[in-house]
């Protein structure tokens, strides 16, 4: 079963959820600003991503801080997970950021 990481407030992640409705993918919604992620949870995102954190960190936002390490950035958008890019879609062993929502068909 595949996790829906979901901002309801944001277009691209309303778009991704019903692209996964269309398609009928059997998957969960997680609504990250309400249920955040742990660090040992982002490590793990990023490895199914097979990206550093920093390349799914949203360095727009007023609480992100420039030249942290990745240890540093991982505790910050476990504090602050409006940090996260969204939406984020994965399972065990994969995961991909629905930039465009499209990205999500790569996986599924």
């Amino acid at each position: 079963m595949y996790t829906y990481l979901h901002n309801p407030r944001c277009s691209k992640s309303r778009q991704g959820l019903q692209l996964l409705n269309e398609k009928k993918v059997d998957f969960k919604v997680r609504e990250y600003l309400k249920d955040p992620l742990d660090s040992n949870e982002i490590i793990s995102l990023s490895e199914k991503l097979n990206l550093p954190v920093l390349k799914f960190t949203r360095t727009k936002e007023s609480v992100y801080k420039d030249c942290l390490d990745e240890k540093e950035l991982i505790d910050l958008m476990a504090k602050n997970p409006v940090l996260m890019e969204r939406p984020i879609l994965y399972d065990n062993d994969k995961a991909t950021v629905g930039r465009p929502p499209e990205n999500f068909l790569e996986i599924l």
